[in-house]
């Protein structure tokens, strides 16, 4: 069993890889492998709509996407986490949705019955409309989507500032330990 924990964040060990690091642990103290996959640095472009991948597995756009794809396909459960930029989901991690979404879709819906869900992090506000974006693009393409004790959003604006929000963090605790129970069920 196996979960990877895509950060959308360009900012590498900010709070969005701090939440989703400790809901990682989580799964691992369940015997759940785990792996935390960084955007930062990486090339993630959008979709272009060339539809190459309605005829075949891949992607015509040559980018940093395509081997995240891959490790997401192989893996049992998958986690998407993303910081709150006005009000959404970073470009890296729509980019990533966009694009992993279109593929599975037309290449045997790859994500269905998986299990997976968000966590977000936000200063203030547009941490709902996130966490519901990131979980609508679960939602379509037949994730198993696990709940927590409230929703997957932390607050914190600067470096480590997620790590005093104790409501984020039991949360995302409390959503890797359901994610892990839900692949064991759904693993058999």
């Amino acid at each position: 069993m196996k979960v990877i924990g895509i950060v959308g964040s360009p900012r590498k060990n900010g709070n969005t890889e701090l939440l989703t690091a400790h809901a990682l642990k989580s799964l691992a103290e369940e015997g759940v492998d785990i792996e935390l996959v960084r955007l930062a640095g990486l090339e993630i472009r959008p979709c272009n709509a060339c539809m190459v991948c309605k005829k075949e597995e891949r992607c015509s756009i040559k980018d940093d996407l395509f081997p995240i794809y891959l490790k997401m396909k192989e893996a049992d459960g998958i986690i998407l986490a993303s910081p709150v930029y006005y009000g959404s989901a970073t470009a890296l991690m729509k980019g990533l949705m966009e694009r992993t979404g279109y593929i599975s879709r037309w290449n045997g819906e790859v994500f269905r019955g998986k299990a997976g869900g968000p966590l977000v992090v936000a200063r203030r506000a547009g941490k709902n409309f996130t966490f519901a974006q990131l979980t609508l693009w679960f939602q379509i393409l037949g994730f198993f989507v696990p709940g927590s004790s409230y929703w997957n959003v932390a607050i914190g604006r600067e470096k480590g500032e997620v790590e005093s929000d104790d409501e984020g963090l039991n949360t995302a605790w409390n959503f890797g330990k359901n994610m892990a129970f839900l692949i064991k069920k759904l693993k058999g």
